[in-house]
């Protein structure tokens, strides 16, 4: 689908029905001047076109309406258009800056045929308030130039070389000079060019211009890049009678729900991430998305976490004239074997895990996914940056690395997030301390074990660049062990070594 007129159509969208009917154009400034970026049919008509100066136009059309152009506007609007488009099927793309392109395989059936749902598509284009010149081929570059070219063709495969060919040589949709450059040179239609051997046009015009030729003329297909990845598992249902009625909402989207588990039960798989799509007969779609901690295809668990995210919607999930269509997909899904009875101990501990997970699903879905998060280790020397936290439901954490068997924790269990300094006695260069003060008290060492070593990262940009620091694990006259550390030298002249408590091991 071609939208000729998408940004003038946008912006008589705004001023409502109360519009001006005089014709109309948008305007940006090009080198310098105001210069016309977009005509709606009427200034069209009288002769205005794209790249024309304003005040040219103004002394052709003297009565000639002006809005500044936005294209922000634009490519959203397009994108409300695309997203309207995906009631009749999943595969949808954009194509340039005022095109959709949907790929209808195996799903005009459900709508009467491919006339019918492009009739269809088209209806719903108008109920935004948008132009649009429709047609059907069996590639999408061949659609997109008979949409241009010979709007309304439904090409039959028998039949869409033959009609492709008598389309103008703009019809490639090539830079302008390439097209001049065709046209001058005494090409008229596509069939004039494919009678011409492809390593002539190729030698002559590049590459391109062979390619989008046998892309139009049907011999060669590139499938379309959807704007959303495709579902790994769907079902969806369509009503005659758009539906109002919260509850009778949740009931569709739960028999969906059973449609869609026994699918993945069916394949051994299970759902960790769902998205329940709500078609609103004004063309406006919202999406929720339910994120899992493990792989699942629990009905019933899965309709609680849809009740709980719409609860905690921040914009209420308003049917207003009601849904014309819901849709539950399945983004990703892991292997999911069958649950296997357990003992009564390795019950309790797998009851335990079923009730962490489902816990943390509870928290996703009320309050997000970025603000449930989780203890994670860190690849690094660095005991400041050893520890962190991140979302819950992100990739796999890097496991914590194991204690040594009889051996006392390497690192504390306390660790201050600051440094807090110390005044230490100890023997030089490379002695432990024998006594510190901290906090105003002082503590007698009686053992202690160390050096270890600790440099900075310099091979990473973002990482803090501290003096090399000297750890030592000491434990005092009560039993207590720190974990504290020297900074700089006793060998540096220019600085002075400084002494920090860094952590506690009880």
């Amino acid at each position: 689908m071609w939208c000729p007129f998408l940004s003038t159509d946008r912006a008589r969208r705004i001023s409502g029905p109360g519009r001006d009917e005089r014709p109309f154009v948008l305007v940006e400034k090009a080198k310098g001047a105001l210069r016309i970026g977009a005509v709606d049919a009427k200034a069209a008509g009288l002769g205005l076109r794209l790249g024309m100066m304003l005040t040219q136009a103004r002394a052709l059309v003297p009565g000639v309406m002006t809005e500044e152009a936005d294209l922000a506007a634009d490519a959203h609007l397009l994108h409300i258009l695309a997203e309207a488009c995906e009631i009749f099927t999943p595969l949808v793309a954009l194509r340039g800056q005022d095109g959709v392109i949907l790929d209808i395989s195996g799903c005009a059936h459900l709508f009467g045929g491919e006339r019918a749902l492009g009739q269809a598509a088209r209806r719903r284009m108008q109920m935004i308030g948008v132009q649009t010149q429709a047609a059907i081929a069996g590639t999408p570059e061949a659609a997109w130039a008979f949409a241009r070219f010979r709007h309304g063709t439904l090409a039959r495969p028998e039949a869409e070389e033959a009609l492709a060919r008598s389309l103008p040589i703009s019809a490639l949709d090539q830079e302008t000079g390439t097209t001049l450059a065709l046209q001058r040179a005494g090409f008229k239609t596509l069939d004039d060019l494919a009678r011409r051997p492809s390593h002539s046009l190729s030698a002559r015009f590049g590459k391109t211009l062979v390619e989008a030729l046998r892309r139009v003329l049907g011999q060669e297909d590139i499938r379309i890049t959807p704007l959303r990845p495709l579902p790994a598992v769907m079902a969806e249902r369509q009503f005659a009678e758009p539906l109002g009625l919260k509850e009778t909402v949740l009931a569709t989207l739960e028999r969906l729900a059973g449609d869609v588990m026994a699918t993945l039960e069916a394949r051994g798989e299970g759902g960790r991430t769902f998205e329940a799509s709500f078609f609103r007969t004004d063309n406006t779609v919202r999406r929720i998305l339910i994120e899992t901690a493990q792989a699942t295809r629990e009905t019933a668990s899965l309709m609680r976490l849809v009740r709980l995210k719409i609860e905690a919607l921040t914009d209420p999930l308003d049917p207003g004239f009601g849904f014309d269509a819901l849709r539950l997909a399945v983004l990703h899904v892991e292997p999911l074997g069958e649950a296997q009875p357990h003992l009564d101990d390795e019950r309790r501990v797998a009851e335990g895990a079923r009730d962490l997970t489902d816990l943390v699903n509870r928290l996703v879905a009320r309050f997000g996914r970025e603000n449930v998060q989780r203890f994670v280790s860190c690849d690094t020397h660095d005991p400041a940056l050893a520890g962190g936290t991140a979302a819950w439901l992100s990739s796999a954490p890097t496991p914590w690395p194991a204690p040594v068997p009889e051996e006392p924790p390497a690192r504390p269990f306390t660790l201050f997030a600051h440094p807090q300094p110390i005044d230490v006695l100890a023997e030089v260069p490379d002695s432990p301390p024998l006594r510190f003060r901290w906090r105003r008290v002082l503590h007698e060492v009686t053992l202690a074990e160390g050096p270890e070593r600790i440099a900075p990262e310099w091979w990473r940009e973002a990482s803090p660049a501290p003096d090399t620091r000297d750890y030592y694990r000491v434990e005092d006259a009560n039993g207590h062990r720190f974990w504290i550390f020297r900074e700089g030298f006793y060998e540096d002249t220019t600085a002075r070594p400084r002494w920090f408590m860094h952590g506690l091991f009880a």
